[in-house]
């Protein structure tokens, strides 16, 4: 008799247990990926994800999350895995057969999206094994030896037939929280073995960099509370399609450059810094995403250490036809531009320096291209492995398929930033002298002129901030006169050739957005 008296397992345990299973397979796939060089299956999945949804669904997730937007993708991921897991731990309780189908036939999904994506690598199944063989082995500790013939109750004092199936809620409970504690430190261990690649691989910027002058433009104004000339490497915009940071071993990492060239490159992290390919120069750029719309802070302003890209592809000799540069990053993201940008004098840079420090790993580590000009889905590839002189009719970039526009020069554009002393835009202002601040750009050509409009008065120029070359953006700013009530205030920039943003708003797709930013204030009696 007393055999026969057990306890009934609740109806919400099963799901949970395949919650925890779940768990613990992802994180021992993410620590197996680590330790193998290789992507982890929320990786592969998302990776999946991203290439094959509909570039609108990008553009939107970029526009509402901004650079939280693979961190959005990340969680949906992750959200949808751990639904699906709870469904594989019902089917489970009942036979345990089916919940292993279950995570057979999501695991045939990763493993597919590792051998299909943009970056094919074999490399990558290791870690959806490991987080299959993890998910199956967590199952069976958790509800593998249930009893598939009987009903699941609401209460956990029922009784049962078989001395087997018996899972008390302590006995649960304490296998739930050494999953959750397993699954914590395989995460936990895969992050520090990731982090410690680039840690133990960057160096210094050499001594031997020919720097720029220290000038007062690099000043920030903190009584306007507008963003600094230099935007602080950890606040830069990060817009890719990386998941997760490619973590990249310096001391093993190479660039080669292939294609149509006299010479076949292949160049080292060391030889970089050496100036074997040339020397390592400094150059203030401003660099924007595509998607950044009217009035939008996917844009960032940095002075970047590298190497000249024509002084590469000089040494490498460029043969006749060659009209398109085409980069590869490690993570397989391929973008393209004309050889004529690379060649045509300016700082195009394979950049191994920001802001005086080396590449942080969010924005390339080792090296990343940055080309002044042009919109960075065409060019500012990061963690580059490859450069191949090609032509367009050869090779498309990853985005041109998409629909984007393959020849993409960035479009004159102004922010306003700033409306009165706190910072704010849009709060409640005093009547009385406020200032109105901002940046505007004019990419490789240089802004001439910014003007500032009060409701329906006469346009004002704004006096510009220090000029820190054709490819940086610009700092203005406006004293203005608030009369109480509600304002529009506007800006348009006129750039070094005479042309002036136009008012007419045009979407981001397919080459960046345009018009005039415009924010509505309200001003207090004083």
């Amino acid at each position: 008799m007393l055999d026969c008296m057990k306890h009934v397992v609740p109806r919400f345990w099963p799901p949970i247990a395949g919650v925890l299973a779940a768990t613990i397979g992802l994180a021992v796939g993410e620590l197996v990926g680590s330790l193998a060089d290789a992507a982890g299956p929320v990786v592969v999945v998302g990776d999946g994800v991203v290439d094959r949804v509909p570039p609108g669904i990008k553009t939107w997730a970029i526009q509402t999350f901004g650079n939280n937007d693979k961190n959005a993708l990340i969680l949906g991921v992750v959200a949808i895995t751990l639904v699906y897991a709870a469904l594989v731990g019902r089917a489970a309780a009942r036979r345990f057969l089916n919940g292993v189908f279950g995570v057979v036939m999501f695991a045939g999904v990763g493993v597919a999206a590792a051998l299909s994506g943009r970056s094919p690598s074999a490399k990558d199944t290791l870690g959806i094994v490991s987080a299959f063989a993890a998910t199956i082995g967590a199952l069976w500790i958790l509800i593998g030896r249930l009893d598939p013939d009987r009903e699941l109750s609401e209460s956990d004092d029922a009784t049962t037939t078989k001395a087997s199936t018996v899972v008390g809620r302590r006995q649960f409970l304490a296998m739930g929280g050494g999953a959750t504690a397993a699954a914590a430190t395989s995460f936990g261990l895969s992050r520090v073995l990731q982090d410690d690649v680039v840690a133990a691989t960057a160096k210094p910027i050499p001594e031997s960099v020919r720097r720029l002058p220290v000038t007062n433009v690099a000043a920030a104004d903190s009584a306007l509370k507008r963003p600094p000339f230099f935007s602080p490497n950890d606040d830069f915009y990060r817009i890719d399609t990386a998941l997760v940071v490619p973590r990249v071993d310096a001391s093993t990492w190479s660039l080669k450059i292939v294609g149509r060239v006299e010479r076949e490159l292949t160049i080292s992290y060391e030889d970089i810094r050496s100036g074997k390919f040339g020397p390592l120069i400094e150059h203030d750029c401003t660099l924007m995403c595509v998607s950044n719309e009217v009035g939008g802070d996917l844009v960032g302003n940095a002075r970047w250490t590298g190497v000249r890209l024509r002084d590469i592809l000089n040494k490498a000799g460029v043969r006749d036809g060659a009209t398109q540069v085409f980069v590869t990053s490690v993570d397989g993201f391929t973008a393209g531009f004309p050889t004529e940008v690379a060649l045509d004098g300016r700082e195009a840079l394979l950049a191994i320096g920001m802001n005086g420090q080396p590449l942080p790993a969010r924005h390339g580590f080792p090296a990343r291209l940055v080309v002044p000009g042009i919109y960075g889905y065409v060019s500012a590839v990061k963690w580059i492995s490859e450069i191949k002189l090609t032509t367009f009719e050869d090779d498309a970039g990853y985005w041109i398929p998409r629909g984007w526009a393959a020849i993409a020069p960035i479009k004159t554009a102004s922010r306003i930033d700033v409306v009165g002393s706190g910072g704010r835009i849009g709060g409640n202002l005093v009547q009385g002298r406020v200032p109105i601040a901002g940046v505007a750009w004019a990419q490789h050509v240089g802004i001439a002129k910014v003007e500032v409009q009060i409701d329906d008065q006469p346009w004002r120029v704004a006096i510009l901030g220090d000029d820190g070359g054709i490819d940086t953006w610009r700092q203005w700013t406006l004293m203005w006169d608030a009369t109480p009530g509600p304002h529009q205030v506007r800006v348009r920039a006129t750039d070094a050739t005479g042309f002036t943003q136009r008012e007419e708003r045009v979407a981001v797709a397919p080459d960046g957005a345009e018009g005039w930013h415009t924010v509505r204030v309200r001003v207090a009696d004083a």
